[in-house]
Parts: structure tokens; sequence; C-alpha cells
């Protein structure tokens, strides 16, 4: 049965119907992709052992700075607590940022010759309409399917019937720290270890 023989693939490629899953998560100013900022954007890309089994690899992260027009909600830097222009971010602009985030993804998708990253994220949704406005306003070439994504909150919900990162994190088995999360450094890395978990238990159940 061929989609058994993909769940027990030792390779990415395989495993994914020649999709490269890339974990991400961001930060904003505000919930609307067209008119509010991208302010952190991180990147975890996985790997697969010999076993089959998904890992978190390595992280990229930048700082960017609003872009001209931008509004930003206060209620949502409070709740992020960032402050956009702030000299010791060492932001970087839109474009800058993308480059040199979406670089180790290319380099990726030639090496396990998939042939398109596929968005993994705590609702990833939310994610990927910030991603392609950004991407609209740079003219820089996506990685990423336009639609296609991984939502963990989907499938912590189905699995550990929790949708929450934190408390889905925790039925996992996975220490989550309150106080470090809206960081887009740490949800990506929590959202990545929780997606590994998850396609290795799934894995397992079918050995």
């Amino acid at each position: 049965m061929v989609s058994r023989n993909n769940i027990l693939s030792n390779t990415i490629k395989n495993r994914f119907r020649g999709f490269l899953p890339v974990v991400v998560d961001i930060e904003t100013a505000g919930i609307d992709p067209q008119k509010n900022a991208l302010l952190e954007m991180c990147i975890v890309l996985l790997d697969m052992d010999e076993q089959g089994l998904l890992k978190r690899e390595s992280s990229y992260f930048e700082h960017i700075l609003p872009f001209p027009g931008a509004e930003l909600d206060q209620k949502s830097l409070e709740f992020n607590q960032i402050d956009p222009y702030q000299p010791l971010r060492f932001a970087v602009d839109e474009q800058t940022a993308l480059s040199r985030l979406f670089k180790p993804i290319h380099d990726l998708l030639k090496k396990t010759r998939c042939q398109r990253a596929v968005l993994v994220g705590h609702n990833a949704w939310f994610d990927l309409l910030f991603i392609k406005e950004a991407i609209k306003r740079t003219g820089i070439k996506s990685p990423f399917h336009a639609f296609t994504c991984f939502d963990t909150a989907t499938l912590a919900g189905l699995i550990f019937g929790e949708t929450v990162l934190a408390k889905a994190a925790q039925a996992a088995g996975l220490h989550f720290d309150s106080q470090e999360a809206h960081s887009a450094i740490y949800d990506a890395e929590k959202t990545a270890d929780l997606f590994c978990l998850m396609i290795n238990k799934w894995r397992m159940l079918n050995i």
C-alpha cells in the first residue's frame, strides 16, 4: 500500500510526497496581513534520521522593521512585548529578512530533492497569509506552496484534544515555558518539536 510505504519512509522526500515541511512562526503588529507589520520570523528546518524519525535540525531568525505605511496595533504590541523601532533589535527590512530566511530553505530543497516547501505552523494559515503578503511587497521568490500547509493546532486537536500550543505541548509531554512564549524563536522550536513528535508517533503506530 503506497500510503503506508510513505509513512514508513526514511527520507523526507518520500514521506511527504515530494514536499519539505518547514516550521514557521511569526510575530506581528496586528491580525491584518495586508495592513499590519511583520515583526519577527523564525524558520526551523527538519531532518529525518536513518530510522525515519523526524527531528529539529536548525533554526533561523530575523527581527523585521515595519514596512512603509504599516499599521501598528498597540494591543498586539503589548501582547508580544515588541518595540518595533528599538535599536537593539537590529531589525532589517522585509526584503533582507526574507532573503536571509528563504536561502537555507532553497538550499535544503535542492539537497533533499523536494519540489516545494510546505509551511508547518500553529494556526498555519495565519503565518502563511502574512508571509504571502510580505512576498508580494518584496517580489522575492517564495519556497512555500501557495496554499497547502500542515497545521499543528489541527493535528494536536486530533491527537491530544488540545489546540492551544502550550497545552498541546504539555499534553505531548514537552516542557513549555509560558514566560518564553510569543517569541518567534521559542514558539517555532516548540511547534517543530510538537510536529516531529506527532509525525513520529503516527509512524510508530503503522510499524
